[in-house]
């Protein structure tokens, strides 16, 4: 416990090193979705194997990078790709920026992803709010003793996701003209996409959409105290649904080419941001 907040002090004090102003919110970018980051202004980029402890990420559309700048009159930390539970990676490595972040003083959390579609009323190119998550298959990154410096031993997860954020960014969407939808995300551990059977068990679950990350993180967010903003890009429908194989690269393509919407609906709910 005492070696992983020295590493988790480490890191952000490296950080802190390299950056100006605390920065007030945390946006971690998934696969495709990277566009954002290169509109921050006065942009300070730190690559993930210059900071003590950081995995490296592995994945194409994942550069790798952490970059701090300014979201109109904001201040944040964007990462350019995440760490992956498939990479080979413990799940405390692929959590370790959350707690980092915590300890920079950040307590707001927009989290990304590309996923696939299990609603058949979505369409590939769909923005969806996380209303909330089903991670049953998810190993728990809070296993172990517990790290009492960030929170309970039993963190309620009511509310991973939060209302008012959710209401909020909804909002936004309609003032942009921008349709989103919302649901419910669901982990799976991949690399492979799922199959149709389990796409259709998910479906009886109540997953609308599924992807590969996010849930750890969120959980790790949330026994931090983090106020936590979720947004998919569907990608593609799940396995089974259209007669069509999935690769990566298809779902690289269809998150580039919805990433200025994105990155308007993104920019938009940073800037209104209340906290």
């Amino acid at each position: 416990m005492h070696n992983d907040m020295e590493k988790y002090r480490k890191a952000a004090d490296h950080i802190k090193s390299k950056i100006g102003e605390t920065p007030q919110i945390a946006v971690i970018l998934g696969s495709g979705l990277g566009s954002l980051a290169d509109e921050l202004e006065q942009p300070i980029e730190i690559d993930y194997h210059d900071i003590p402890g950081f995995p490296r990420t592995t994945v194409a559309g994942h550069a790798g990078k952490l970059v701090y700048g300014k979201s109109g009159n904001r201040y944040i930390l964007a990462m350019k790709g995440r760490f992956h539970y498939y990479e080979g990676y413990e799940i405390s490595q692929v959590v370790f920026h959350i707690r980092v972040f915590r300890l920079l003083g950040i307590s707001s959390l927009i989290v990304t992803n590309a996923a696939g579609g299990i609603n058949t009323s979505f369409k590939p190119g769909d923005l969806m709010l996380i209303t909330d998550h089903i991670g049953l298959f998810a190993p728990s990154p809070l296993r172990g003793k517990n790290q009492d410096e960030f929170g309970t031993r039993f963190p309620d997860m009511c509310g991973a996701y939060d209302k008012g954020l959710i209401e909020f960014a909804d909002r936004i969407g309609r003032n942009s003209g921008i349709e989103l939808k919302k649901g419910v995300y669901a982990f799976a551990q991949g690399p492979m996409f799922e199959t149709p059977a389990e796409i259709r068990a998910l479906r009886i679950l109540g997953a609308d959409a599924v992807g590969m990350s996010t849930v750890p993180e969120v959980i790790t967010a949330r026994h931090c105290g983090m106020k936590v903003l979720g947004i998919s890009c569907i990608t593609n429908m799940a396995a089974g649904i259209l007669e069509q194989k999935l690769d990566h690269m298809g779902v690289m393509d269809v998150a580039k080419k919805v990433g200025r919407v994105f990155v308007q609906l993104v920019s938009d709910i940073i800037a209104g941001w209340e906290f």
